[in-house]
């Protein structure tokens, strides 16, 4: 479930708006003392030459259309990440002071290329080297006149392919634009193609859309508002629908478990899909039914609700679908995107689809059939009663378990490496289907209705898990400070890298746990996990910071070593600091 607004005051926007992240204000907006701000015009200009000649890219997502987040590069190791330093940063809101609050945006590079997106929905194209901004694409007025209507303008990046760059809006439309110029090429809303998929309805989009073999393929968020979730393809070339329908997680309002219901039963997709190239099934992750507390409107296991669903890619047809939550009543999104790996299984290679929910466990089924391989194995406290009208106190709480900062996978080690949030939550159901059923609130309007305050000597953390896929046990755990919101990717050198709600950002040696390497960079909310490239053979790091503070940093082995100060890491009330 995509948190968006407070709508119980102070204690919901203080469990929640992590995830949104989403205030209008635009302050701080000065430079990084120890980096160089690109002096460029934040407005689209000619296109210019590379600062080298050759590449290695990371060119969607998840690295890979697996969503590994792993990239084969070795430069960097144990005995010299010491030696990273700052090459360049941008800071976004001295660029446009339109920025937003709040950045989640994963980097996607192409030929030297970073292309990042904002909260508010704006487009920056930097060459990766020199950090000289190559392009700026902003929405006008007329399409971003609706934006506050979503109640989150959070966005989580791009797709590349065909000479074009993809990006959903808030408002559910699909801008395609020119990758060398940033000129827009089309805008096409969804609701022209799908009835009813408008802001006004509960549908909003922050995910990053993932290109395919002529197709872009995206999700929907809105399961708390009620909406019905889905999964749709449309055509690179003209952005027409590329399935003759969309696939629907839930059935029709009035159909099945929803014959009494009075919402359309939620189920939205709101991280990116993962793709098999060899078979070209496509899985992903599907969020919370719908009233997220209150289950008596909705009787039975609520399929395809809390789930890892596999269709044809070229179709939209179903191959397999496998549920993690039966008849959710704790929001137990199957959140963030599911991984294709082939790994060693009880001693044999297997292709299998993995992923961490926000319930706190994690499963492996076989990519083919959809038979589980490793069934829940937990990497955060387990205790959720049944809610009541009066409150009780569930673990995870609503932010997890895995949120939907992504997993990465390491075929050395064999491990998976899970980014964890301990934080618990005091879930209040509603007494019937009229109180669970709020308009009044811009946001939740299905929640069920409440969350009541955690109790005040709960310190919220972090978790980064590490599960050998071979065995399905648990290697180690580490704790970190602040809840894991961003997520990590790793390298061939054995090292994984993740940034923390304070600014910093981290390398850990992927088999025994030990981070190697700290830097306190000079932003904060890192909610975002790190890309890798390489250019002209040297290897560089990207990522981005949000909070008030959203940046574009990229590292490399010999740069500036001057830290920032330490950000504040928000590990509560997000949006009463802005």
């Amino acid at each position: 479930m995509n948190k968006r607004t407070a709508i119980t005051g102070a204690t919901l926007s203080a469990l929640l708006a992590l995830t949104a992240c989403s205030t209008n204000k635009n302050n701080n907006a000065s430079p990084s003392p120890s980096a160089t701000t690109p002096a460029a015009s934040p407005s689209a200009s000619a296109p210019s030459s590379p600062s080298a000649t050759t590449f290695e890219n990371f060119p969607t997502y998840g690295y890979d259309l697996g969503n590994t987040r792993h990239v084969p590069f070795k430069e960097v190791t144990a005995d010299n990440v010491g030696d990273l330093g700052l090459v360049w940063t941008a800071d976004l809101k001295t660029l446009d002071a339109d920025v937003k609050n709040g950045n989640q945006s994963y980097p996607v590079v192409v030929d030297g290329v970073i292309f990042v997106t904002t909260a508010g929905n704006q487009v920056f194209a930097f060459d990766g080297v020199t950090g000289k901004l190559k392009w700026h694409w902003k929405p006008d007025a007329a399409l971003a006149k609706d934006f506050s209507k979503a109640g989150i303008i959070a966005n989580r990046g791009v797709a590349v392919g065909e000479g074009k760059v993809f990006m959903l809006t808030v408002n559910n439309h699909i801008i395609a634009l020119d990758q060398n110029t940033g000129a827009l090429v089309k805008d096409v809303n969804l609701a022209d193609s799908i009835e009813g998929v408008t802001v006004e309805n509960g549908y909003y989009e922050t995910t990053a859309p993932i290109y395919y073999k002529g197709n872009i393929y995206i999700g929907s968020s809105g399961g708390d508002n009620g909406v019905r979730g889905f999964v749709a393809a449309y055509k690179a070339s003209d952005l027409t629908p590329a399935w003759d329908a969309p696939f629907w997680t839930v059935p029709p309002k009035g159909q099945d478990w929803l014959a009494k219901s009075k919402y359309q039963g939620g189920g939205a997709v709101w991280n990116p899909v993962a793709i098999d190239e060899e078979t070209g099934i496509m899985y992903f992750a599907v969020g919370n039914p719908s009233p997220d507390f209150y289950g008596e409107g909705r009787p039975g296991a609520n399929p395809h609700t809390d789930s890892v669903v596999a269709v044809d890619s070229a179709t939209g047809k179903l191959v397999w679908s496998k549920q993690e939550i039966s008849h959710d009543l704790w929001d137990y999104d199957a959140a963030a995107s599911p991984m294709i790996l082939k790994a060693n299984v009880n001693g044999k290679q297997q292709k299998v689809v993995v992923e961490g929910g926000k319930s706190g466990q994690w499963w492996a089924w076989d990519a083919a059939t959809g038979k589980v391989v490793w069934d829940g194995v937990p990497f955060a406290k387990i205790s959720h009663p049944k809610p009541t009208p009066e409150g009780v106190l569930v673990y995870p709480g609503v932010l997890g378990g895995e949120n939907y900062a992504p997993e990465t996978y390491d075929p050395a080690s064999n491990y998976v490496l899970i980014p964890g949030i301990e934080y618990p939550s005091v879930l209040k159901s509603a007494k019937n289907q009229d109180e669970a059923f709020n308009k009044q609130f811009n946001g939740a309007w299905a929640f069920g209705t409440a969350l009541g305050e955690t109790p005040t000597d709960v310190v919220p953390f972090g978790t980064i898990t590490a599960i050998d896929v071979n065995t399905g046990k648990q290697v180690y755990q580490n704790k970190t400070k602040d809840m894991m919101r961003g997520g990590l990717s790793s390298t061939d050198a054995g090292l994984a890298f993740f940034g923390e709600l304070d600014g910093k950002i981290n390398a850990m040696e992927i088999k025994t746990g030990k981070v190697l390497w700290t830097f306190q960079t000079a932003g904060d909310n890192i909610q975002a996990a790190p890309s890798f490239f390489t250019a002209n053979g040297k290897q560089y790091l990207t990522f981005t910071s949000g909070g008030t503070k959203p940046k574009v940093h990229v590292f490399a082995l010999g740069g500036d070593k001057t830290q920032g100060s330490a950000g504040q890491a928000n590990n509560g009330n997000v949006h009463a600091a802005k």
